[in-house]
């Protein structure tokens, strides 16, 4: 099964929410809330049932607070930043000031960019710094200013858990804190998304002027929901300059004339309402109180593992005494009333160096534990808890950097960390397998033994009471057990034919003879030559590879590879990671034929003919083939069905259309002429693929040792899924190319090729073995780079291209030296 720690991210939903809601939809009709019929009516007066039922969840009541929903938190901060009655630069008043703390969310910190646009100021203010604010107290006479002043701060870290305490809200109210020294009014924005997913929040006590929420933190479902809650005192003040449909109480056409309607919520909340999303809180609500017992027991529970895996996690020590992770936080996890159930880290070596985030969600990822990794769009605090200055911001940009990718490291130093988040679904079997995975990827039997089960034997009888309200005894770190309702998760080698494609021997002598002409046969001084070795296509992505001894060059790479790919139901692009069995799948191409033939054990072999067949049109978009959206055509029923048959599950087979204007790379491929005009098939990072036999052959050394049993090389190979396979003299030797040729080709090096768990997959059985990238990850230092990506523009001659085994490989480094050709003694080869 899966373990999934990301609840900071996103709730999971049960599956009871669900079943209600659809019951629920079932036996009603809910029409649209701004028309007067039956069905409408029935929809306005349960929308405002859930307004009461959120108010009542915050204790509070609309005599002090009205829900303005909205699509999300983010949407209700950036109401906020525009309707705040601001005062701005250059008038007869003091000027606003928008403060907020530097531990924010990127949606509040983006606030700045309206308040800038309105000529208000923006103030960062770190979290040491409101502790001295004391000082900021103003003399007598300028008490009285009324100029309004906003204050931001989250009620618990998105980043690293730390709850920041609720009677700051008071505090800064009353101006016991001020943010900055200047006279004013101030009010106070607490970003609460982070905060209610696990805690209770009492807006009775604490009484900010501005709670933005995202059901989703809570529920799991609805998403695509929030609210702004604001206090009355403040809502007659917000000023609104767009009106959208059911805001108005009149307005004219023809001229500037509009009259809001004197409900809060309905001047705000332009537009239709998402109304049926709406009716499924109710249902969310409902089902949290039946599960949990409410939000403090949640709150108990989530801490309680939270302290559990924060002990155990720091306790853990290499045999050399280093710590296995450095923990970001500012708390010792001992008081729920300051630390959320958040535990940010990076884990390290056993030099004290940081291993890349991306590397250990890539890890595990094998082990089928859904973690979080990056700065969670938190940068204030990943500056702050990593130590990255803003010059170093700035410098990894310019390295390629940016929020979200992979890029973990810069000259050695962590670009963000990992995050574990825990939610009222979450077991102590979850927290246990985490810490066995951290273990089992960075640890020996010796190494571990002790600090573990002494943690674990030290917690088990000393960190949750017997009588602790939301566990039972058999289980202290269980919830109540029917919170269960929900389960999370919900033969064949490549193709051994070896096909030879045979130009006419016109055209294979003009092809002869443009080798001859542009290849200089160069290598290493005193070294062999290199040469191809293997050939292979993929022509449905993710499916078995199709082994050739010489094949025709596309536009695109080989011709046909992987030029189909097989999606869900919901046209969502299936590789082997979320399905093993695709590798068990074995095209192979008939070019005479003009025929795909698809064959598996157990199956009747269907075929696909190669000629297009743009009958059924369907865009689709995957994740990494697209930052772009790819237009492709589906292939039949037939061939569905086939599919669906042998994976036992609906699927569908489409093809990439030969319309390629909206497909092409726009990747870094420096030096690449017209890289713009490169044109991609379904392929991930580029055009071909290539490993070194030298370089698999060190890695079959490393692997066959820690896995104790003999490990064939072709095994290796067919894992890593390249399309050209080569021996060069030294392994790894091919990460120091700019560029090659192969006979007539010449291709650009894009760069390294970062692996993923699908070399974990046994190409023949479709079984999975997690050490393989584990070894990689070792035996690489702690990356998972094997291989180049290579981009090839097609020459200009009327002859296609063909890439043929045996063909000599001739290497530029990046400094853009030559190699050095043979020696006389050399035997001079020709590809």
């Amino acid at each position: 099964g899966i373990t999934y720690l990301d609840h900071a991210g996103s709730a999971l939903f049960p599956e009871s929410l669900l079943k209600a809601f659809t019951d629920d939809l079932r036996n009603n009709v809910y029409g649209n809330p701004h028309s007067q019929n039956i069905s409408s009516k029935l929809t306005y007066d349960t929308i405002e049932h859930v307004r009461y039922r959120i108010l009542q969840y915050f204790h509070t009541t609309a005599e002090d607070y009205t829900i303005i929903f909205t699509s999300g938190c983010t949407a209700a901060l950036k109401l906020v930043a525009e309707a705040f009655p601001w005062i701005p630069e250059g008038t007869k008043q003091p000027s606003s000031r928008f403060c907020y703390l530097t531990d924010s969310h990127t949606s509040v910190v983006g606030m700045r960019g309206i308040t800038a646009s309105m000529n208000v100021l923006s103030v960062p203010i770190k979290p040491k710094e409101i502790l001295l604010s004391e000082n900021n107290r103003l003399p007598a006479e300028e008490q009285n200013c009324m100029t309004p002043h906003l204050f931001s701060y989250p009620a618990q870290s998105n980043f690293s858990g730390t709850k920041y305490p609720l009677s700051w809200i008071q505090d800064i109210k009353s101006g016991k804190l001020r943010p900055i020294k200047i006279p004013g009014k101030w009010f106070v924005l607490l970003d609460a998304a982070s905060y209610v997913s696990s805690s209770p929040l009492d807006l009775g006590v604490h009484q900010a002027d501005f709670i933005p929420i995202s059901f989703y933190k809570i529920f799991g479902f609805p998403t695509g929901l929030g609210a702004l809650l604001v206090t009355n005192r403040i809502a007659p003040l917000l000023r609104k300059t767009y009106f959208g449909g059911g805001t108005a109480a009149a307005y004219l056409a023809g001229e500037d004339f509009y009259f809001p309607r004197k409900s809060i919520a309905e001047r705000f909340e332009d537009g239709t309402v998402s109304f049926l999303d709406i009716i499924a809180l109710k249902h969310g609500f409902d089902v949290l109180e039946k599960l949990t017992g409410g939000m403090e027991k949640i709150k108990q529970h989530t801490f309680a593992l939270a302290h559990y895996t924060y002990t155990v996690l720091s306790a853990l020590k290499y045999a050399n005494g280093a710590p296995v992770v450095r923990i970001y936080s500012d708390t010792d996890f001992s008081n729920p009333d300051v630390q959320g159930p958040i535990i940010n880290f990076n884990v390290l070596d056993d030099n004290g160096e940081v291993i890349g985030f991306s590397q250990v969600d890539k890890m595990a990822s094998l082990y089928n534990i859904h973690v979080r990794t990056g700065c969670f769009c938190n940068t204030g605090a990943c500056q702050m808890h990593l130590n990255i200055s803003n010059g170093d911001i700035q410098r990894n940009l310019q390295a390629g950097h940016v929020c979200g990718d992979d890029i973990d490291l810069v000259d050695g130093r962590p670009t963000g960390s990992v995050r574990i988040s825990f939610g009222y679904m979450s077991s102590f079997e979850d927290a246990q397998t985490f810490l066995k995975f951290i273990i089992a990827t960075r640890l020996s039997e010796s190494d571990t033994e002790i600090p573990f089960q002494s943690s674990v034997t030290k917690l088990m009888t000393e960190s949750v009471p017997d009588d602790h309200p939301s566990f039972n005894n058999a289980d202290k770190l269980s919830l109540i057990p029917c919170i269960s309702d929900r389960e999370l998760g919900n033969n064949s080698s490549a193709t051994k034919t070896t096909v030879s494609w045979q130009p006419l021997e016109a055209e294979a002598e003009s092809i002869r003879a443009a080798v001859s002409e542009t290849a200089v046969p160069t290598c290493r001084r005193g070294g062999k030559p290199i040469t191809v070795t293997n050939i292979y296509l993929y022509p449905i992505k993710s499916c078995s590879a199709f082994e050739v001894t010489e094949w025709p060059v596309g536009i695109q790479g080989l011709l046909y590879d992987r030029n189909w790919m097989v999606v869900n139901q919901n046209g969502v692009c299936m590789t082997q990671k979320q399905e093993p069995r695709l590798c068990l799948v074995n095209p192979s191409i008939d070019l005479k034929k003009k025929v795909m033939v698809i064959q598996a054990e157990g199956m009747d072999p269907i075929s696909v003919s190669l000629e297009e067949n743009t009958g059924k049109e369907a865009v689709i978009c995957e994740s990494k083939v697209c930052s772009h959206r790819v237009k492709t055509y589906d292939c039949g029923e037939r061939i569905a069905d086939w599919f669906s048959l042998f994976l036992g599950r609906p699927c569908r087979l489409i093809r990439q259309s030969s319309d390629m204007k909206n497909r092409s790379n726009q990747k870094n491929t420096k030096g690449l002429a017209s890289a713009t005009n490169i044109s991609l098939s379904l392929v991930n990072e580029a055009q071909y693929l290539l490993i070194n036999v030298a370089s698999i052959l060190q890695l079959k050394e490393y692997i066959s040792a820690r896995l104790e049993e003999p490990l064939e090389i072709e095994e290796l190979i067919r894992r890593f899924r390249a399309n050209i396979v080569i021996s060069a003299p030294e392994s790894f030797e091919e990460e120091e190319w700019a560029e090659i040729s192969i006979g007539a080709l010449q291709f650009q090096v894009v760069g390294p090729c970062s692996r993923c768990q699908i070399i974990c997959i046994d190409q023949q059985s479709g079984e999975r073995n997690k050490e393989f990238l584990q070894s990689l990850s070792a035996a690489r230092g702690r990356k998972t780079n094997f291989g180049i990506y290579l981009m090839n523009q097609t020459s200009r001659s009327s002859f296609p291209d063909i890439l043929s085994v045996g063909s000599q490989v001739l290497p530029v480094l990046k400094e853009n030296t030559e190699i050095q050709p043979p020696t006389s003694s050399e035997e001079k080869y020709s590809g």
